[in-house]
């Protein structure tokens, strides 16, 4: 049976571009002067909606022409030699975009043959991708009957079933909840160590991106920000990171009423770690409401810190950053 194969990543470039610029008709500038180099592996491309993320995934896949620069995925020019290049990448949209009324293998095999794959390779290759993410004992099912999370999963599917160089995936976590994201965050780190494709991540969840990318590209406004590896963004500080999968109002209340400083950011509260007692305190206030915890963890500066300083603080990667 065809398998999706392992390939060891090389020291070429998977995504070149020099002063990427482009400006829509209504005199939005998505991107303005890109420079940068990707080499092969989990890479994460974060940035706030309307960053210009969007834009320059359309671009890479040749779907969209930049305005000036220049650009190459896989050593190809999409404008040019778009078909090739989405031969050799696949692409996870963002958006649901999947057909209800028929099953996972049907439109994972349909998929196959848009790739060129002859009708009983289409076929084992959708099994056996569908079998890489999960959904084999599920793959007859109609699609309009799965969860969030399996139609993730199915997107991403359908994204390996021809066998790519490159993964591009938009918002791949989108939707789903904390024991969700974090099945597919390990999926996608998976297929990056164990089957050598690489990866670009595109997200606004940058706690979450740093997890699992080697590198990651941030941007702002269509501008580069920086472009750098993760241990190189990213230090220990002495705040602890409690998340639950519900019951977090409560367990923040609970929290100040114990005496302790709690930030609200999204699903997760922060509490500076004053003592090693912190650790009881919330384990203690968790048990108390009977919540359940899915993570306590002493975190590291978050790449979202990038934003908060502005452009000014990364000038320098502007010239040309590689990662």
């Amino acid at each position: 049976m065809t398998s999706i194969q392992t390939r060891a990543p090389s020291g070429a470039s998977l995504i070149a571009t020099q002063g990427l610029t482009k400006r829509y008709a209504n005199g939005v500038t998505a991107l303005a002067d890109l420079t940068l180099t990707v080499t092969p592996g989990i890479v994460g491309l974060v940035g706030a909606n309307g960053a210009g993320k969007s834009t320059l995934i359309k671009i890479l896949l040749g779907l969209l022409s930049p305005t000036a620069g220049r650009v190459s995925v896989l050593g190809l020019d999409p404008g040019t030699q778009g078909e090739e290049v989405r031969a050799r990448v696949g692409y996870m949209p963002e958006n649901d975009c999947l057909p209800p009324d028929i099953s996972a293998a049907e439109f994972v095999t349909h998929m196959a043959r848009m790739s060129g794959l002859p009708k009983t390779a289409a076929r084992e290759r959708a099994s056996e991708a569908l079998r890489h993410v999960g959904l084999y004992e599920e793959r007859y099912r109609q699609i309009g009957g799965y969860s969030t999370g399996m139609k993730q999963r199915v997107k991403l599917a359908q994204a390996l079933v021809h066998d790519p160089d490159l993964l591009l995936l938009d918002e791949p976590t989108n939707g789903l909840d904390p024991a969700g994201r974090d099945a597919m965050l390990t999926l996608i780190q998976r297929i990056g160590t164990d089957f050598g494709i690489s990866v670009v991540v595109c997200s606004h969840l940058l706690g979450e991106v740093e997890r699992i990318c080697d590198s990651l590209i941030a941007i702002d406004g269509g501008r580069l920000l920086r472009a750098d590896r993760i241990e190189n963004m990213t230090s220990s500080r002495d705040v602890l990171v409690v998340e639950v999968a519900e019951g977090i109002d409560q367990l923040e209340q609970r929290l100040v009423a114990l005496g302790l400083t709690v930030t609200k950011d999204g699903r997760a509260l922060q509490v500076p770690l004053s003592t090693e007692a912190t650790y009881d305190q919330i384990l203690g206030a968790v048990a108390e409401l009977d919540l359940p915890l899915h993570s306590l963890d002493q975190r590291r500066h978050r790449v979202a810190e990038l934003f908060a300083n502005g452009p000014a603080a990364t000038t320098s990667l502007r010239e040309g950053a590689h990662v």
